[in-house]
């Protein structure tokens, strides 16, 4: 377990993509206050994918001056409560972090802790009787995972791979979303789906991911760290999730559905300073009609994907952005086909 207090660090600039996120869609009245004490407790390195968005949105509302940030990353879930204990009696206003593997323990801490608020990634619904200061979020992404899939489904022969952590909701609805998408060009594509049990193993990942090409998958959708390393060595392409890597895999990585976190925690920061923090989902504001969310540009692959292709992409997302198409949330766990 590691607690770090946020400086300014090639670390932070590496995570944001060389860019700091300073000032961007920064609530309205947030440079008037005092900084907000708030803490990010994470089960993983600040590197992986899911928790790197928390991490940047949360590095850029502190170089703005609007909060005081802290963090603890590779927090076991046995010792997640704990950790929210300590953080509470520390006198921090607003703790984000994720309790998919202590669910039932963090929400009793949160009923301990009736000032504070928390902004937690959580598979269930806020519950304002037992837990009025417990807003809940998860990464709905699902629109531009959709739109992923479309343009993947131009770019495979019809046999797709797909590597997961674990089949809970938020992974299901992208992986579903993105089927959804690629069947929009390729109806009777098949698909290899698999979970490897865990939110950070890449070495596992890609023997996961090697199956699967030999399987004969010539495309890989890689929501886990280690598939697109598979991919490379083994000359196929794939599609990124949550976090652009094509500058690490240029003839790889064909596009990416983005997760931005900003708006959610943007959102949340003005509650608590405005007096106005509830239970609530947040869930929402990665809609992409919300700014949450978007389809990562082709880059290297600019030209290469089929014209027609990317026109269908245009529609859809032009559909989904006034509201005309809305992307199915399918929280079942996919299965291979």
């Amino acid at each position: 377990m590691t607690i770090r207090t946020f400086t300014i660090s090639r670390r932070g600039l590496i995570l944001g993509g060389g860019t700091m996120l300073v000032a961007a869609n920064l609530p309205r009245g947030v440079f008037a206050q005092e900084p907000l004490k708030m803490a990010g407790i994470y089960t993983v390195p600040v590197e992986q994918q899911w928790v790197s968005r928390i991490h940047i949105a949360a590095e850029a509302l502190t170089a703005a001056g609007t909060v005081d940030y802290t963090y603890t990353e590779n927090v076991a879930n046995t010792d997640y409560p704990r950790v929210m204990r300590e953080y509470c009696e520390a006198g921090v206003k607003l703790i984000v972090g994720e309790i998919f593997g202590a669910e039932a323990e963090a929400r009793e801490v949160c009923a301990e802790y009736p000032d504070v608020a928390f902004l937690l990634g959580s598979s269930f619904m806020p519950d304002e009787a037992a837990n009025p200061n417990l807003a809940v979020f998860d990464n709905y992404i699902q629109d531009a995972a959709y739109l992923s899939g479309i343009v993947a489904g131009g770019m495979t022969q019809g046999n797709i791979g797909m590597v997961g952590g674990f089949p809970i909701p938020e992974v299901n609805r992208l992986m579903n979303a993105f089927m959804a998408g690629v069947r929009e060009i390729k109806p009777d594509a098949k698909f290899q789906v698999s979970f490897i049990g865990s939110w950070f193993d890449p070495p596992k990942a890609k023997e996961t991911a090697f199956a699967m090409i030999d399987g004969g998958a010539d495309l890989m959708y890689a929501e886990r760290f280690g598939v697109s390393d598979a991919a490379k060595e083994r000359g196929v392409l794939a599609i990124g999730n949550v976090i652009d890597t094509q500058g690490d895999y240029p003839e790889t990585v064909v596009t990416s559905a983005l997760w931005h976190f900003e708006p959610t925690l943007n959102a949340a920061v003005a509650a608590v300073q405005g007096g106005t923090f509830k239970a609530d989902n947040y869930g929402t504001y990665s809609f992409m009609t919300a700014g949450g969310c978007s389809l990562a540009p082709l880059g290297t692959f600019d030209g290469k994907v089929p014209a027609e292709v990317m026109a269908k992409v245009a529609e859809k997302e032009a559909a989904i952005k006034e509201g005309s198409f809305t992307v199915t949330i399918d929280d079942n766990e996919p299965k291979s086909s």
